[in-house]
């Protein structure tokens, strides 16, 4: 369950130019010399050389630098990944049907309504009541999947007490946030009741753009150290790429990632004044320079293409979609079930198990259409971060790194229903296919040959 308020919470916190010039052409003050200009001639590239490269041998030779032992181990913890999907989404389900038909539900909230008689202020206590009593049934999961499992596969670096001290502080967070926002949906329900779905739906993504805001300063350092990071030509090149994309960004941070995992990542995130370009430490020890940059191409891709505002639209239609089924399903059950889960109505706190079941079914059905939406937006980053940083073997390279917890090589159907990132395949391949379009272009004939 704590996993499952996690990724309903994630889902609720998402994100949310150029100018034409044109100078007057200047008047001719009458007849003049005829204008000279000096000729450059240059031997044209030798005919076929573009030919030469092939673009998918070369997406099959870099996937095939991942064999053996290391393929299966990616591709099994990946695919476990897809077992676990069901088993998270099975536990929330039956966990709320033993809270409702067992009235475990509705005893909890006559200790709210023992405590006070305001129904404004029941509502978090019950909240209070339920994050507690779920996050402990389920700690035995959470456990494995976020402590045994990531260190069965060599993922973690994190003893025991370090992993459970950074998961008490996303319990915590995730207990603010959510009995917050439970307080203030419930309220609506009160006051809008018929068409309180599309209220919690603004009142989630106005949520979810503050808290893109806010997290880069407030929330991130409570799980790393940001410091600048130093001078030299890395922080200079990263710089300047971001300068040239029109990002606002003065400093580059990094960020000590290697305390949880070995896990390469960077971001671009925050809004307005809080925008920060951030790496961690593991992508600079692990990673050449060109890989840095590819990398970055990538992230910056994000904030000039705007997506941010693209997924608030667009999860923002799939949660208006979510909570429109959650009150449709609500009432459904309630006249079949409501006397025998001691649930009076929509704007009981008792009926939250009920609520949660059907938006953990709803995104759980949805899941080909949310990765979609992700598996898209990320691909557009990645046509964005090759044309900016031109680097199509370093990102190559680097979607070799990711393949230690993503699998390089599914099927089509296995990637449009799991993947919210293209596929270590799909990736290379858009880089080689970029590079045999370029392959005559100077920075490209200087770099490094692909293998074949």
């Amino acid at each position: 369950m704590a996993k499952s308020l996690s990724c309903l919470i994630a889902m609720l916190a998402m994100i949310v130019l150029s100018a034409v010039m044109a100078g007057p052409a200047a008047a001719q003050a009458g007849p003049s010399a005829a204008p000279t200009s000096t000729i450059d001639v240059h031997a044209l590239p030798p005919a076929g050389t573009a030919a030469q490269f092939d673009a998918d041998k070369a997406t099959n030779a870099y996937l095939a630098r991942i064999s053996g032992d290391a393929r299966k181990k990616s591709d099994s913890y990946f695919e476990g990944g897809y077992v676990l999907l069901f088993i998270d989404a099975l536990v929330a389900i039956a966990l709320s049907g033993l809270l409702l038909f067992l009235r475990i539900s509705s005893r909890m909230r006559k200790i709210a309504e023992g405590v006070t008689r305001s129904r404004f202020v029941q509502a978090p206590i019950y909240i209070a009541l339920y994050l507690v009593l779920t996050t402990v049934v389920t700690l035995p999961l959470g456990i494995y999947e976020g402590f045994f499992r990531e260190h069965d596969y060599g993922l973690s670096n994190q003893n025991f007490g370090q992993w459970f001290g950074e998961y008490a502080i996303s319990f915590a967070i995730e207990f603010v946030v959510f009995v917050i926002l439970g307080t203030i949906v419930y309220a609506v329900i009160r006051r809008t009741r018929q068409y309180w779905w599309v209220w919690a739906t603004v009142i989630s993504l106005v949520f979810g753009i503050f808290a893109a805001m806010i997290a880069p300063v407030y929330i991130a350092p409570l799980f790393n150290t940001y410091t600048p990071l130093k001078d030299g030509p890395v922080k200079q090149h990263i710089l300047s790429l971001a300068r040239s994309e029109g990002i606002p960004v003065t400093n580059v941070y990094e960020f000590d990632a290697s305390r949880q995992s070995k896990r390469i990542s960077a971001n671009v995130s925050g809004m307005f004044s809080t925008t920060r370009v951030s790496l961690n430490d593991n992508l600079l020890k692990r990673s050449t320079e060109r890989e840095i940059l590819a990398v970055l191409g990538h992230e910056m891709g994000h904030y000039v293409l705007d997506h941010g505002m693209r997924l608030v639209v667009l999860n923002g239609l799939v949660m208006l979609f979510a909570f429109g089924f959650t009150a449709w399903g609500f009432n459904v059950l309630a006249r079949i079930f409501g006397g025998i889960w001691d649930v009076r109505g929509i704007d009981d706190p008792a009926g939250l198990p009920a609520l949660v079941a059907l938006l953990t079914f709803f995104f759980l059905a949805a899941t080909p259409l949310t990765n979609t939406i992700s598996r898209t937006t990320e691909a557009q980053a990645d046509i964005f971060g090759i044309n900016a940083a031109r680097q199509p073997d370093g990102f190559a390279e680097a979607a070799l790194q990711l393949s230690e917890y993503r699998k390089l090589d599914p099927s089509p159907l296995e990637e449009f229903v799991f993947y919210d990132h293209p596929s270590g395949r799909s990736r290379i391949s858009m880089m080689m296919r970029w590079k045999a379009e370029h392959l005559n272009d100077p920075d490209i004939k200087a770099g490094p040959v692909s293998p074949q």
